[in-house]
């Protein structure tokens, strides 16, 4: 069963990230505030559900938060600051967009960097235990998810549509007879005798 609040705030933000193990394409961060009173029947980790109740999820999500933003930080910021601070800028931008200011900050994972005064708490499978990180996952995953799609239109090669720019065996086949494209992370290893990823 998801917990609603962790700190005892009223505005009490979940953050979360999606695609931190891609190949290719951002990071994608959003942070969200609920409600006292807020449920959803099926509400859990993202990675737990399936597509079709990502997407249902959305707009129930957005429509009763009190506040939620979405950022996303680009293939080349991640090459340049690598992606664990990546997917932790993302997420500070995410939380600067919230139209409430945050009194508590809780993270999924276990790495943060303090985000302006905000006390905040790193939660290890975060999005498994609290509501608005479970939200946070869900808005993350199904912007990325959808932003993936669109790409694949331009390089259906790499059929981003189906693996998002992970690293499934057809994306490495596509990588190794297409080559690469500017949106592939230049620092991870895209083919098994390539750089090795940089965390």
């Amino acid at each position: 069963m998801l917990q609603l609040n962790y700190s005892g705030f009223t505005l009490e933000a979940g953050t979360d990230e999606a695609g931190r193990g891609c190949l290719a394409g951002p990071v994608v961060a959003a942070a969200v505030i609920l409600p006292k009173k807020f449920k959803h029947s099926f509400l859990n980790d993202s990675k737990q559900l399936t597509e079709k109740q990502r997407v249902q999820l959305r707009p129930f999500i957005e429509k009763n938060a009190l506040a939620y933003a979405v950022s996303f930080v680009w293939q080349d910021k991640i090459d340049e600051i690598n992606i664990l601070q990546s997917s932790i800028l993302a997420m500070h931008q995410a939380i600067d967009q919230l139209s409430l200011e945050a009194e508590y900050i809780i993270v999924d994972g276990n790495k943060f960097n303090p985000y302006k005064e905000v006390p905040h708490e790193t939660i290890v499978k975060g999005d498994s235990k609290f509501m608005s990180i479970a939200a946070a996952s869900v808005l993350a995953k199904t912007y990325r998810d959808e932003y993936m799609k669109k790409l694949h239109n331009d390089f259906p090669h790499y059929n981003w549509k189906q693996n998002k720019g992970y690293p499934t065996k057809q994306h490495r086949l596509a990588i190794k007879e297409f080559g690469v494209t500017k949106y592939h992370r230049m620092t991870f290893r895209l083919l098994p005798e390539t750089a090795v990823d940089k965390q």
